[in-house]
């Protein structure tokens, strides 16, 4: 492995993430609540290690898969161990682990916290910065780097492989550089054009702000104890539900409607399930929760349902309400969300609406083969023929995925917690979700679990976001040979 290379990769997004710092501790000051001198207390280390680490420039420039993968894992962990120290230094969490946990949480766009009393935090840096992690990692800081970073070599693609959400990431215009600016343009404008439409329903400015990173990162972390529902404003349920959903979708085809490609969005299969899971899921949740649990008050019924679908397939876990004292059927269909996720390409979470798409595609074609042995016929997904090494692909990661999660949920299994939360604690950890059922819902956290078992949650809020491997790899011995 190129050592130097990776160092240098992850000095340069420690150097940005030292940067990116200075907008809480602006926020702060402009609050008036006096938490901008823990930033400047991690700024400083921050800047002075990523300065250190990308100032000797590799001789070897061109990146392989491995220093690819192995390049953003370190980032992302690095960025979750200086981004706590803020948590830490306020002393307002109980160790540094708590701190590394929501960090995580944050950098990932889980939105799972450890915090008991989140309003105790306050309106200032602090509480800007846990939601800004969601804006930051949602988008990826590598693709930010690509962006902006000097171009060391074509092979930097391996970066946006290993960080971008989906089994098949692609460049959306011939330019690297260039795609990844188009995507941070798409990204921030839609994020302020959130921000404008919270603000017409009356929402407060910092709470808008807070609320549109969290739906832009399709992250969850609000600023109140009871999330979305503490507002009681139907106008804004509506406004977060759709946007949810918007960020859930393969940002390349917003640049297809840039380019006015419509026809080309409506085609993709993907959309199309999608939408059509969302659809299902709010009809069914709709018609299980309205007499009983809104007293046969259909119009929350339905903003309800949409809310909290549109929520948990993005994975983003905002809640308007406490949809854990829902009946089963539509908490089994909330798991079932929290598996799928969203799109490919998009800031959600998930196994992806795509990688489900190929395999029942394949399943298809399978059967048919079986009943007519001669057919010779390839799975196509929107009118390309779905290559074998993109099948192959996508079983290996349902293996890793599912080998992942059944060792993490024996693992916490140790802190005595009742099924219901250890299974829905990890599926929402590696799914990037947040909330879980139970122990873990809407109204809990994850507060009561050991550090070991925070340490395990970790792992897999990072490995799911960035898709396994990249953490994976960092296991593998061969991976640390020096290349030749």
């Amino acid at each position: 492995m190129n050592i130097a290379l990776v160092a240098y990769v992850v000095g340069h997004v420690l150097c940005i993430e030292a940067a990116l710092m200075l907008v809480p501790m602006a926020v702060a000051v402009m609050t008036g609540v006096g938490d901008w001198i823990y930033f400047i207390y991690t700024v400083i280390p921050l800047g002075l290690v990523g300065f250190f680490m990308r100032i000797k420039k590799p001789k070897v420039k061109r990146m392989t898969t491995r220093e690819g993968l192995a390049a953003v894992a370190f980032s992302w962990i690095f960025l979750a161990a200086f981004g706590a120290l803020p948590f830490y230094f306020s002393g307002y969490f109980n160790s540094y682990v708590d701190c590394f946990f929501e960090t995580v949480s944050g950098f990932t766009t889980t939105g799972a916290t450890i915090l008991t009393d989140i309003e105790g935090l306050k309106n200032g840096g602090l509480m800007f910065w846990r939601s800004f992690t969601h804006w930051i990692g949602g988008m990826g800081i590598l693709v930010f780097v690509l962006a902006i970073l000097p171009n060391m070599d074509a092979s930097n693609v391996q970066l946006l492989k290993a960080e971008s959400p989906g089994p098949t990431p692609g460049k959306v215009v011939p330019r690297l550089k260039e795609t990844a600016r188009i995507l941070y343009l798409i990204y921030f404008g839609l994020t302020i054009v959130h921000i404008l439409c919270l603000l017409a329903t009356g929402m407060p400015l910092f709470d808008s702000v807070i609320h549109s990173m969290g739906s832009a990162g399709t992250g969850g972390f609000s600023n109140m104890n009871a999330s979305v529902g503490a507002y009681g404003n139907p106008a804004a349920e509506w406004v977060i539900a759709v946007f949810m959903l918007l960020f859930g979708v393969n940002f390349s085809l917003y640049y297809l409607l840039l380019k006015k490609q419509v026809k080309d969005v409506f085609k993709n299969e993907e959309l199309r399930l999608y939408l059509g899971i969302i659809g299902a899921a709010v009809v069914c949740m709709t018609l299980n929760i309205a007499r009983d649990y809104y007293d046969g008050s259909w119009p929350d019924a339905i903003r309800s349902a949409f809310f909290q679908v549109s929520s948990i397939i993005t994975t983003t876990g905002y809640s308007s309400t406490d949809f854990n004292l829902w009946p089963t059927f539509s908490k089994m269909v909330i798991v079932v969300l929290m598996v799928v996720g969203a799109s490919a390409g998009s800031t959600g979470g998930g196994i992806k609406v795509s990688r489900l798409l190929a395999l029942v595609k394949a399943l298809r074609e399978e059967f048919r083969r079986l009943i007519h042995p001669r057919r010779v016929h390839a799975p196509r997904m929107d009118g390309r023929i779905i290559e074998q090494s993109v099948l192959k692909g996508i079983l290996i990661f349902f293996a890793a995925y599912m080998m992942i999660a059944g060792t993490a949920m024996v693992l916490i299994s140790i802190d005595g917690y009742d099924i219901e939360s250890t299974i829905t604690a990890v599926l929402s950890a590696l799914g990037n979700i947040g909330p879980g059922l139970s122990a873990v819902g809407p109204m809990g956290n994850f507060a009561g679990f050991s550090v070991f078992s925070k340490l395990v949650l970790s792992f897999c809020m990072l490995a799911g976001r960035l898709e396994l491997f990249p953490m994976l790899i960092l296991f593998n011995p061969s991976s640390w040979k020096k290349t030749k």
